[in-house]
């Protein structure tokens, strides 16, 4: 089929399609974030056990792949009573994972941190969360801005993982399957599909740019 054809037949299929990536990436990267930031306050705490549980966290979750992490959710938690709709299934999978890389980009963002700046923190009697609060994490963010845009384009391209599912409807990697089990789509129900994943990459990608130009921290 031509993309003319397939427009014409699945245009409205393609649209809700693209609203569920754009609603699964918003949600997971929201929650990600949040997460990602607990998980870093943790890492760098004066408590020893919440720094080993954050590193802990960090490392099972940065290594283990996003189709096993939704099969154990969507298979294995049936069998111990918990039982989840697919959405909410496919959203844990993809904040789980992305909060990982969150709190290791945050971790970086600290580490050009001026040694100074926490001293002088410290001497001011700042307590702990406060001087992570006023201090370090906005200084981490500003200069986290340009992987967390890369985080938010691979939050997005996770999402993908909703085709391995029956959601209804379905994201835009599951809807070339919808399409070819009812018509022969073929390699121009993926293109159309790439060309909207694309598109939404470029966008995050120009905004990500000039909110990294309005508040990086010129050193």
């Amino acid at each position: 089929m031509s993309v003319a054809e397939l427009l014409s037949q699945y245009g409205e299929k393609y649209l809700s399609a693209l609203l569920v990536t754009w609603r699964l990436t918003f949600f997971s990267f929201v929650l990600a974030f949040a997460l990602g930031v607990i998980i870093t306050v943790m890492r760098v705490c004066p408590v020893r056990p919440l720094r080993f549980a954050g590193d802990l966290y960090v490392q099972i979750f940065r290594n283990i792949p996003g189709a096993a992490l939704l099969i154990l959710l969507v298979y294995a938690l049936p069998y111990l009573g918990v039982i989840w709709s697919y959405f909410t299934c496919v959203l844990i999978a993809t904040t789980l994972i992305p909060a990982a890389f969150c709190s290791e980009y945050l971790m970086s963002g600290m580490n050009t941190i001026d040694v100074g700046q926490i001293e002088a923190a410290r001497s001011l009697g700042m307590t702990f969360f406060k001087m992570i609060r006023i201090v370090v994490l906005p200084q981490a963010l500003r200069s986290s801005v340009l992987p967390m845009t890369n985080l938010l384009v691979a939050t997005m391209l996770t999402t993908a993982l909703a085709s391995q599912v029956p959601m209804n409807p379905t994201d835009l990697t599951g809807i070339v399957s919808y399409i070819n089990t009812r018509s022969v789509g073929g390699i121009t129900a993926f293109a159309i599909s790439a060309v909207l994943y694309c598109a939404t990459a470029v966008v995050i990608g120009c905004v990500g740019n000039r909110i990294d130009r309005k508040v990086r921290i010129l050193r």
